[in-house]
């Protein structure tokens, strides 16, 4: 049997490394690579976008790298995982940098935190109200996952939204559409339960 290839897009913004080894922890019987090669990511498994840092810098990246339509196709066509600004990047526009538009593979918008009580970015630890959903499978309802972002994402449809956050107002934590899950959080540094969702990606047909 030959093993999955799970395939990390590599476009010079993301934690490559941690999200990589956190991966062949949790599958190691499956093939984790780190790649910019549109057809590699077009012939995995199953594809991770990452992300952190500015929403112009990603989607200027993407471009320059010219992977705009490998990511949607990938994403249209086997399971697919966004994390942190790889949400955003997926939502049809950004308010960071005067705004920007996304990818739009999914209907939403991301909106600046506006409270003058918050602390910005939101760093930390971070409760998340859960919805059925596979990628949930082994981890309790409002367990804590590790957030870094100075943004949030509101999807268009509430129905997308499997995971919800509160920090000076409630917002999307993870989505879900399909075949596409896309985490604000970062799986990668949240212990236990990131590992375990990361385990029930690298698990999961897209169903």
């Amino acid at each position: 049997m030959t093993a999955n290839t799970i395939a990390i897009i590599d476009y010079g913004m993301g934690n490559l490394h941690s999200i990589s080894k956190a991966l062949q922890h949790v599958a190691p019987e499956q093939n984790i690579i780190v790649t910019a090669q549109s057809q590699q990511i077009l012939n995995a498994d199953k594809v991770v976008l990452p992300g952190v840092g500015a929403i112009k810098d990603c989607m200027l990246e993407i471009k320059r790298h010219e992977l705009q339509q490998t990511i949607i196709q990938a994403s249209q066509s086997k399971p697919f995982l966004g994390i942190c600004l790889g949400l955003q990047a997926l939502l049809s526009h950004s308010d960071e940098n005067q705004g920007i538009d996304g990818l739009n593979i999914i209907a939403g918008q991301v909106h600046q935190f506006q409270s003058q009580h918050l602390k910005i970015p939101h760093m930390g630890w971070n409760q998340v109200k859960t919805k059925a959903h596979p990628i949930w499978e082994n981890i309790a309802d409002n367990r804590y996952f590790y957030f870094v972002h100075s943004y949030y994402a509101q999807v268009d449809n509430l129905d997308y939204q499997i995971g919800e956050t509160e920090y000076g107002q409630k917002f999307c934590a993870v989505l879900a559409k399909d075949n596409i899950v896309a985490t604000q959080f970062h799986p990668e540094k949240s212990h236990e339960a990131g590992l375990q969702l990361l385990r029930n990606f690298a698990n999961w047909n897209g169903e």
